[in-house]
């Protein structure tokens, strides 16, 4: 049987695509533009999740799907372009996969959905009390909702949050923590969020793309299971990257309310040129609060093992220092 991946021409689908071949399965791959070649495991298929034609011919003969696709953007010119894309991509997947007699289905959220930590890393059942910062975040709440609805409706649908993902790979919007590595490499990376004391996690993107086989393999239905790496301060990263590449730049500490000031006026100006603008200000909140993660369920459930973050970094710095091409990390 053959196993769908959607969104598989993004920074982890293609990674995700690429184990999954190294291992034998046979994979289709839907994307809306035409990718790389396979190695003859691989089926490409053009196609749209918003499409319920092309999703029905790319779920139909598989045994399970990777929901990947998302508009993973800081900002879109209408907040219902997430709404849209997100929620009504995984709508209609899950209706094909239902319908279809699919045995089980793995939808990629986010880590915002779990909220920001509070004096302690945040978990799967660690209370969220307060609002979405941004209409992706937001977006990814509806998602995770949809998933349990079809949950309930006997589809076996297994959520997955990744974290802070970066490791070789297509340096688009979706590999934001790469594209920052590789500007505090070439001297462009100057910034620091506040007294960069923040807690992040940063995941590997081939422990991630992992993660998500072995959640296909042993997740609970319904359940979600975050998918990180190590905790660490934004001192704490710059400093390892530092010890890494051999050298040390200085950063500038922004305070939060002078980052949302500018967000915000980048945000007018790009209302007006109907340009993206580099961050918001909801975004400018999200990274300056505490994004600490416990990824002990995916470790004890699913058999997640993390690639500690100095080999995690010295992979990818290594990468970027050879020119940093995305072929490399593709099928």
């Amino acid at each position: 049987m053959k196993t769908l991946v959607t969104g598989s021409s993004g920074f982890i689908g293609r990674h995700l695509v690429a184990q999954l071949a190294r291992s034998g399965a046979a994979v289709r791959a839907l994307q809306r533009t035409p990718g790389p070649g396979g190695d003859g495991r691989i089926e490409r298929l053009r196609g749209d999740v918003l499409d319920p034609v092309s999703v029905a011919r790319a779920v139909e003969g598989c045994d399970t799907v990777y929901h990947l696709a998302a508009y993973a953007h800081a900002w879109a010119q209408s907040p219902a372009t997430f709404f849209d894309v997100n929620v009504g991509g995984t709508r209609c997947v899950l209706d094909a996969a239902l319908r279809l007699g699919v045995r089980r289905v793995v939808i990629t959220s986010s880590v915002v959905t779990m909220g920001s930590a509070n004096g302690r890393p945040a978990s799967e059942s660690t209370p969220r009390h307060a609002p979405a910062l941004t209409p992706y975040e937001q977006s990814k709440l509806a998602v995770e909702e949809t998933a349990r609805d079809y949950a309930g409706r006997g589809l076996h649908v297994v959520i997955v949050n990744p974290t802070r993902v970066f490791g070789p790979g297509l340096l688009n919007e979706g590999n934001s923590a790469t594209r920052m590595i590789r500007m505090y490499l070439d001297g462009v990376w100057r910034v620091v969020p506040g007294d960069g004391r923040a807690g992040g996690n940063y995941a590997y993107v081939e422990d991630v793309a992992r993660g998500h086989i072995l959640a296909m393999a042993g997740g609970k239905s319904g359940e979600r299971y975050i998918l990180g790496g190590e905790n660490v301060s934004y001192n704490e990263f710059f400093s390892t990257l530092d010890r890494i590449a051999g050298m040390r730049r200085l950063l500038i500490h922004v305070p939060r309310g002078a980052a949302i000031a500018v967000a915000g006026a980048a945000v007018a100006g790009a209302r007006v040129l109907h340009t993206p603008p580099p961050i918001t200000p909801g975004w400018v909140r999200t990274f300056y609060a505490d994004a600490s993660y416990c990824i002990d369920r995916a470790k004890a459930e699913l058999g997640y093992i993390v690639t500690p973050l100095p080999e995690a970094l010295g992979a990818t710095v290594a990468w970027l220092q050879r020119g940093g091409a995305p072929e490399e990390a593709a099928t």
